[in-house]
């Protein structure tokens, strides 16, 4: 069966029993139809004072065109944990339209471990993305209001930094031009799209800790500069009440279900090869407060999720994960082991023993420079042989960590109730995340620090342009904000075609961009783009709807 067919024929309970197994009452639900609903955000409020549960982080090793399965591992995990009696519950991103239409079909988990309903949630879900597009446009569209009706602000149309979002992946509006037609128009300046998940509004929405705080960072923004160099705010232009407003509804989470029963919470969704890569606070502080454990997933492999997680998101909130979970697939250190993708399902173990490097530089980070627990989950598939199994598992014990084989995507929860077990015990013994690097160093500094002690690259270089761009941030008061790496997601390096752990690689940053309201700053590294284009042939082309409003084609 495929993923849609499983999610399809599963008996979901009404979103009414899933909340009030975690202690929510009927009067603090907002349900959208029923089996999703949002929290009150009152509620979510009244519940701080409660003791938290355990935390516990889910990331990969560096993604290959194979899948690893994080999601899919996140949701495994929450229903284990509940059938070993751990009282659980998952965090996690929603997906985005780009990819769900372009290469993945969809990102709800998959087989076995999926939250539902799996369609709603990958089509369109309570329109929190459609709120995020709407005031990151409005904002644009008052900016170019103001320069047309006289510019009261001296904004330089040159230095106008706010962009326009879409939730499709569309290579063509990357970079444009806007206001042509003549003066009823508005003034000709170039800008360019960026994919919703990529905007400083959802890295705001998901960094916010309440409404308060929410407009407070709307109104931070930085649009662009005058002729004197002097920063415009989007309170400058009145635009953050409004832009508030739309996202009033929208900030308060999303609770649905696992295919298992799992509560789980499904709100915001930063790319974490452009964005900051994790769910919003406020859907992790509550689920903190209503359950013993909360399995939350950051994006892609730990040297951009993890690493943003603890340096930016636990920087910022006082998060504190208990362990991680590093997710591993046979396949994937094969990839990484120098095998094609055509040949993966042939077992070649010393091309996973050539890959698992990439593995071990995974541990590193999680264990050695971020300092937590950490446990690899061997995400099994069909075609994997014992002996690469053995192979995998040799491999993670030679890095002081135990690896367990999880069969959550055919079996569910029951096939992750040993990882369940040691990520328990992990729970157990005390720890306390660390920074890749302290607060009051330079932005320059931070940024060598990721590239050297995360990416093993020897140094990091820049034009003369973007050094003069980093130094007056850092002059203007920003230097003490994290760092926000954008690059490739499959490789270490900048080059996405050096698999495995590269070393001494030099970290080109391309471009840097101030995200003043989500408070850090964005270093755009290699060739990564904020506005991905769609594949020769995208999912796009197989999803389809019956005539009796059945969705087909997510997979």
């Amino acid at each position: 069966m495929s993923n849609i067919d499983i999610a399809q024929a599963a008996q979901l309970e009404s979103i009414g029993v899933i909340a009030d197994a975690l202690g929510i009452p009927a009067d603090a639900l907002e349900p959208y139809g029923r089996y999703k609903a949002k929290v009150a955000l009152k509620f979510a409020h009244s519940i701080r004072d409660r003791p938290r549960g355990h935390l516990v982080l889910v990331t990969a090793v560096s993604p290959t065109p194979a899948g690893e399965g994080k999601t899919t591992t996140t949701v495994g995990l929450g229903d284990a944990l509940n059938r070993i009696g751990a009282r659980a519950a998952i965090c996690l991103r929603e997906p985005a339209l780009g990819p769900v239409f372009g290469m993945k079909g969809g990102a709800a988990g998959g087989g076995y471990a999926q939250v539902v309903p799996m369609e709603d949630i990958n089509l369109h879900f309570t329109g929190d993305f459609a709120a995020i597009g709407v005031a990151t446009n409005l904002l644009a569209a008052l900016i170019d209001n103001h320069i047309h009706h006289g510019n009261a602000l001296g904004i330089d149309v040159r230095r106008v930094t706010w962009r326009r979002v879409l939730d499709v992946n569309d290579r063509a509006l990357r970079d444009v031009v806007t206001g042509l037609g003549g003066p009823g128009n508005g003034y000709p300046r170039e800008s360019g799209f960026d994919i919703v998940v990529a905007s400083e509004v959802m890295a705001i929405f998901c960094l916010a800790t309440d409404l308060a705080d929410l407009k407070t960072r709307l109104g931070e923004i930085v649009i662009g500069y005058t002729r004197e160099r002097q920063p415009v705010r989007a309170r400058d232009l009145d635009a953050h009440g409004a832009m508030a407003a739309l996202l009033r509804d929208a900030l308060a989470p999303n609770l649905v279900q696992t295919l298992e029963h799992t509560p789980a919470f499904v709100h915001g969704g930063p790319f974490a090869n452009i964005a900051h890569g994790c769910n919003s606070y406020l859907a992790t502080e509550t689920a903190l407060h209503l359950a013993d454990y909360v399995v939350t997933e950051a994006g892609f492999g730990s040297d951009l999720g993890a690493e943003k997680f603890v340096d930016i998101l636990c920087r910022s909130t006082g998060l504190q994960p208990s362990a991680a979970v590093i997710v591993a697939t046979v396949r994937a250190m094969k990839y990484h082991g120098g095998v094609e993708v055509a040949d993966l399902p042939r077992e070649d173990v010393a091309a996973l023993r050539r890959g698992a490097v990439n593995l071990r530089r995974h541990i590193e980070i999680v264990h050695g420079v971020l300092g937590l627990p950490v446990v690899v989950a061997i995400n099994h598939r069909a075609e994997d042989t014992d002996a690469e199994v053995a192979a995998l598992q040799e491999e993670a014990a030679a890095a002081g960590v135990t690896a367990i084989v999880a069969r959550h995507f055919a079996e569910g929860g029951r096939g992750a109730e040993e990882l369940a077990h040691e990520v328990v015990r992990l729970c157990d013994e005390p720890a306390e995340a660390a920074l890749t690097y302290p607060d009051d160093a330079t932005l320059w500094e931070k940024m060598r620090a990721i590239a050297t002690r995360i990416y093993g690259a020897s140094d990091v270089t820049a034009s003369s342009a973007v050094r003069a761009q980093i130094r007056r941030l850092q002059d203007e008061g920003y230097g003490g904000y994290p760092v926000c790496v954008a690059k490739t997601q499959y490789s270490f390096s900048t080059d996405p075609r050096l698999r495995g752990a590269p070393t001494g690689h030099v970290v080109d940053i391309r471009e840097v961009r101030l995200a003043a309201g989500a408070r850090f700053v964005v270093m755009i590294c290699g060739d990564i783009m904020t506005m991905p284009g769609l594949p020769a042939v995208p999912a796009a082309n197989t999803i389809d709807v019956t005539d009796d409003g059945r969705i087909m084609g997510l997979f």
